[in-house]
């Protein structure tokens, strides 16, 4: 009441000019306390360093996910506003899973974040490390006021823009291939199948005619191929055939395959086992054959045992044979000094080398391991901490931890060895293990070590997890820098700032159609037929990335169970 009063008095006795002042004061309170929390939230989210992100897959996604963004301004910048479980692309060829039900959208990803996530639907066409800049192309062409370029800058730069389909150059893939990395590519296919029976429906045609328009061909023994395979000879059988009845002995689908064996990559058991079915079900497996060219018509391919070159003609062709380089990534290699890689290289913690502030995750990097050989003076020379030319017992142990984070291969060299450590490397002639070791004796010992090197294969697995490490990286980046975690760095002392990246193999699978599966898992355990079915049904729904789209998938299953698969052509 005392200061009211005294306002008041003040406000009788002061000239108009001074009452406004006043008043307007009292009244702006709330506005200067607005003013100032604005400010607050300004000059801190200009202290944030800027996050720049190209590309919404596996890698990405995981990034994004892990991140906490509340010490980070992070900009997204991709081609589609969604996320697609890839592995699932070819059940939605042949309607065993409709398209809607394996993608989330981004924002919906992200929205439970506490912060904001800036989406921007473009093309990352040109990345320019030198001035912290990426040049974006939206992707509405057909709207001049949407598709002007623009540029952001960044902090740092996540790369996660994955790979495209590698053609190897061969002519008429590109005009005359269907291919299978997005979902648009798959609602394609599914659209390209119905049309082939369609067309060998309609009157006028021979025999052969209709049976060149029921003649499927994919190149590529790799996962994806086999499964498209699979896929579409379950379609064909249980569900095709029943709507066309009349051509259903026209059918054929052919698979082409470059090496001797489908599923190269699995244990040869499952290579075995996946050729057997097929030969069962009448796919018929072209092995050690190479296409040459491919036409609207047939595709030649040159059998790589005779030389003999052979056209087969088609209905459609899945080309499925591995991936390439986005033309953004090769620009970028050319301006790091990274010209004719297939990949960019990265260090061990996924840093583009030559870029102090670039990581590339996913498909479109591979990871530069570095040889324990060339570091094998300075590992010596860290470890024999009393300078006496020779490593004990005691100071081998004190720096074993550190050389096997530094250099996985060194785990993996032990493992083939079928020894515990590298102690039980370092032994005399008789097999009892030396006290004492010269550096000659320890370059001797891990003069192997390097050849159990190996490059982490393109897959959803390998992608994810590495997103969701760089994103506990940047999560505990100015920790530390205080407090590092990683292992020695032998050459100049002190200790590395993280962990190095270190893949965990969790397994994989190969549907191989006929509610049959194949499935290598860690332990050297092999496992094919129903019961693994059931095993993938339950490990892809687990991993779908929301409730969502896990009820969904797992409708779509139950619904091709009770009524088929969907033929009609949308």
């Amino acid at each position: 009441m005392t200061i009211l009063s005294s306002l008041g008095r003040a406000s009788r006795s002061a000239p108009l000019a001074s009452k406004l002042i006043l008043l307007g004061t009292l009244s702006g309170g709330s506005l200067v306390a607005y003013s100032d929390s604005n400010k607050k939230e300004e000059e801190h989210k200009k202290k944030k360093k800027k996050v720049v992100v190209l590309g919404t897959g596996w890698a990405g996604i995981s990034f994004l996910k892990d991140l906490d963004i509340t010490s980070y301004d992070v900009q997204v910048v991709s081609p589609q506003n969604y996320f697609a479980f890839t592995p699932l692309l070819p059940s939605v060829t042949c309607g065993t899973v409709e398209a809607r039900s394996i993608v989330e959208s981004v924002r919906n990803i992200t929205k439970k974040k506490n912060g904001e996530i800036e989406l921007w639907e473009a093309d990352c066409v040109k990345i320019d490390p030198a001035n912290n800049k990426v040049h974006c192309q939206p992707v509405f062409k057909d709207d001049p006021e949407a598709s002007q370029e623009f540029s952001l800058d960044y902090d740092y730069l996540i790369i996660a823009v994955g790979a495209q389909v590698n053609t190897f150059g061969t002519p008429g893939v590109l005009e005359h291939c269907h291919f299978l990395k997005e979902v648009e590519d798959a609602q394609r296919i599914r659209r390209g199948v119905i049309d082939c029976f369609e067309k060998a429906l309609l009157p006028g045609l021979t025999e052969e005619q209709r049976r060149t328009k029921l003649h499927f061909v994919i190149v590529g023994g790799g996962p994806t191929g086999v499964e498209f395979a699979a896929e579409l000879h379950d379609f064909i059988e249980e569900d095709i055939t029943k709507i066309y009845p009349s051509v259903k002995d026209l059918v054929k689908i052919t698979l082409i395959q470059s090496g001797d064996h489908i599923l190269n990559s699995f244990d040869e058991r499952i290579s075995s086992f996946a050729e057997q079915k097929f030969l069962r079900d009448g796919i018929d497996v072209l092995m050690g054959m190479r296409v040459m060219s491919v036409s609207d018509k047939d595709i030649s391919v040159k059998i790589k045992s005779s030389g003999e070159v052979v056209s087969l003609p088609h209905g459609l062709i899945l080309w499925s044979t591995g991936v390439g380089t986005r033309p953004v990534i090769s620009d970028l290699m050319e301006q790091v000094g990274q010209g004719g890689r297939r990949a960019l290289a990265t260090n061990e913690w996924l840093q583009v080398k030559g870029c102090e502030n670039v990581y590339a995750v996913g498909d479109c990097a591979s990871i530069a391991q570095r040889k324990i050989m060339g570091d094998i003076e300075n590992i010596f020379k860290a470890a024999d901490v009393d300078n006496s030319g020779t490593l004990t017992e005691e100071e081998i142990q004190d720096v074993v931890d550190d050389i096997i984070v530094r250099y996985p291969q060194v785990d993996l060299y032990l493992k083939s060895k079928h020894v515990r450590s590298i102690q039980d490397l370092l032994t005399d002639s008789e097999g009892n293990p030396k006290k004492e070791v010269d550096i000659k004796a320890f370059e001797r010992a891990l003069s192997g070590v390097d050849s159990q090197m190996k490059s982490l294969p393109a897959t959803a697995q390998v992608a994810a997890q590495q997103g969701s490490y760089l994103a506990k990286c940047f999560n505990k980046m100015e920790h530390c820098k205080e407090h590092p975690e990683g292992p020695k760095r032998f050459r100049t002392g002190g200790h590395h700032q993280f962990r190095p990246f270190q893949y965990k193999h969790f397994g994989q699978f190969a549907p191989l159609g006929g509610d049959q599966a194949a499935a290598e898992l860690p332990g050297d355990w092999v496992s094919a037929g129903r019961s693994t079915q059931w095993l993938w049904y339950s490990v892809y729904a687990s991993k779908q990335v929301s409730w969502r789209t896990r009820a969904l998938v797992v409708s779509d299953w139950t619904r091709r169970y009770i009524f088929g698969r969907d033929s009609s052509r949308i």
